[in-house]
């Protein structure tokens, strides 16, 4: 059984209505729900219960909610499992009661969504169990899907990893191609030292030992270790332990699957990042089921 999460940070209305409403109006089409049209009637109520296949890990109760309430303001919306819990087949993760034509016009887009992020925390959570006992924490990226990456980032945190960065203005990352432009690793952290306020982190990729030893005299608060092997991975961990520094968070990136990431963590490295915690997810099997 997998651990509960607490989830302290929760993800605003204002981020979640807008994703929904437009995943509804893509469904809903020009006329709507034409077969709840036709076969119930108007003021017909349904009570129904969003019901897990398979054990996993909680994230989206409230795009549920908004989704239901979307279409029947006066709907019943009850969540029975909290962000970041974990649950077992058949558990009962939501109860809703509604009208019915505007509950069963809302449920392909609430399953859709649910089912992707409690997707992302199971994984997100079976990655987190694999490196117990390491220092290592795991985070996502921004290989997220155009348009949910506030809800696939929030799924990743229910499921206990970090979030990287949201978005291309809120940390300096500095990649391969930037280095290339810049004429330089070093060259390229010293530009965006000038260029950052106090409270903005500047993080550089390296692709080896070489340009790890070029960097660090520049001060960059993290370095991406990018598909370094175990050894030069267990080696940069400990020429930055046995530096001058040794604050220097270090972040290893490529070739991180279920079958490495235990290995990667015990070299040492601080953080470990994950890109197929968002583009390579399955959906958890998530049900409506009369209730």
């Amino acid at each position: 059984m997998m651990k509960d999460v607490s989830v302290t940070r929760t993800l605003p209305d204002l981020l979640i209505e807008p994703v929904v409403r437009m995943a509804l109006a893509e469904d809903l089409g020009r006329t709507g729900d034409v077969t709840a049209q036709a076969c119930i009637p108007e003021d017909a109520r349904f009570s129904a219960v969003f019901c897990a296949r398979q054990a996993g890990v909680m994230a989206g109760g409230a795009v549920v909610r908004i989704a239901v309430h979307a279409l029947d303001p006066q709907a019943t919306v009850t969540v029975k499992v909290a962000d970041g819990e974990a649950f077992e087949a058949g558990a009962v993760l939501i109860a809703v009661e509604a009208n019915a034509r505007a509950l069963l016009s809302a449920e392909r887009t609430a399953l859709n969504l649910l089912g992707r992020m409690c997707g992302i925390a199971t994984l997100t959570r079976t990655y987190v169990q694999a490196v117990e006992g390491t220092k290592a924490r795991i985070a996502d990226t921004r290989k997220t899907t155009p348009g949910l990456r506030a809800l696939e980032k929030h799924a990743v945190a229910c499921g206990g990893g970090l979030n990287h960065r949201f978005g291309l203005d809120d940390a300096i990352l500095i990649k391969d191609n930037h280095v290339a432009v810049c004429g330089g690793a070093g060259e390229a952290v010293r530009r965006a030292r000038a260029f950052a306020p106090h409270l903005m982190k500047v993080e550089v990729e390296v692709d080896g030992l070489d340009q790890l030893d070029e960097v660090l005299p520049e001060r960059p608060d993290v370095v991406m270790l990018d598909n370094f092997s175990l050894d030069d991975m267990t080696e940069a961990v400990r020429r930055v332990r046995d530096s001058a520094f040794g604050s220097v968070v270090l972040e290893a990136s490529g070739g991180v699957n279920l079958t490495t990431v235990a290995g990667i963590a015990a070299t040492g490295v601080d953080v470990i990042s994950v890109g197929a915690l968002t583009h390579s997810v399955m959906q958890l099997d998530i049900g409506l089921d009369a209730g």
